[in-house]
């Protein structure tokens, strides 16, 4: 990983980013990089969150924030924004977006694969000590996750052991900064962004990955650092990057929202020269 200030950005269509810990600190977006995210938007950039999150847990963000979408469960759906509505108090309104949902998987899969997954989750919760459901887990619908570092903390075996489980289940397993998720289908975060750029964008991610720059934090991430050239890791991803077989091209100096705001910083000057 070379520093990002080495970086040499090109022209950018767009930036794609983790959430956790990549986007927020300490589980909340901070103003640095709300205002970041702002500034991409004003210089006409896409922006477009992925993230293992619930897409429950990740709507009032795609409302609140000004992003073009929101890809959760790890490339499984996406919240659209559309119009505005007005909500509250008449003394107080409160203007949202209103949101669309669409899935990667139609209804009769993802119902199958639903009950299926919980059958996982509950046998793991039994045959690994102190494994439990992500407190984020009503708001999921097409995969599950199980707690690492968000409320409690699981040694790196039970870590192992919770992955294994999922994938002696036929189940994709992938671990971000807090948990662990798993899931039933082909779609990841990589998946997820080609899907994102051609429903949204009607073209190919893959024509030009070299006009985007993707950042994240932690192993969930390395197969979209693996595809990006212009792929940055936020600094607390050193805590991962012995279990990383694919490091991000760059690293900022900063951790968490503050590296992110660094990393826009980066672009927005990159495009005024």
């Amino acid at each position: 990983m070379q520093p990002l200030a080495l970086w040499q950005p090109p022209r950018i269509a767009g930036l794609l980013t983790d959430i956790d810990d990549t986007l927020t600190t300490e589980g909340a977006i901070t103003p640095d990089a709300l205002a970041a995210l702002a500034d991409l938007k004003a210089a006409g950039l896409h922006v477009i969150p992925i993230t293992g999150r619930p897409v429950g847990w990740s709507e009032p963000f795609a409302q609140a924030w000004p992003v073009d979408a929101i890809v959760a469960e790890n490339g499984a759906v996406a919240l659209l924004p559309g119009s505005s509505k007005q909500t509250g108090s008449q003394s107080a309104p409160d203007r949202r977006m209103q949101l669309s949902k669409i899935y990667q998987q139609d209804d009769a899969t993802r119902a199958a694969n639903y009950a299926r997954m919980q059958q996982v989750l509950a046998d793991i919760e039994a045959r690994v000590p102190g494994a439990r459901r992500a407190t984020d887990s009503p708001g999921r619908e097409c995969d599950i996750a199980i707690d690492h570092s968000e409320f409690t903390h699981l040694p790196q075996a039970a870590i192992d052991e919770c992955v294994r489980i999922m994938r002696a289940a036929g189940m994709n397993a992938t671990v971000s900064s807090i948990h662990i998720n798993g899931w039933y289908g082909a779609h990841d975060k990589l998946e997820g962004a080609r899907w994102i750029v051609r429903e949204l964008l009607s073209r190919a991610l893959d024509d030009e990955l070299g006009q985007w720059v993707y950042v994240g934090d932690s192993t969930n991430d390395q197969r979209m650092f693996e595809h990006f050239p212009h792929s940055v890791g936020v600094a607390n991803i050193a805590r991962f990057v012995p279990q990383l077989s694919h490091l991000p091209r760059y690293v900022t100096q900063s951790e968490r929202g503050a590296g992110f705001a660094e990393l826009a910083r980066a672009i927005l000057n990159g495009q005024a020269r």
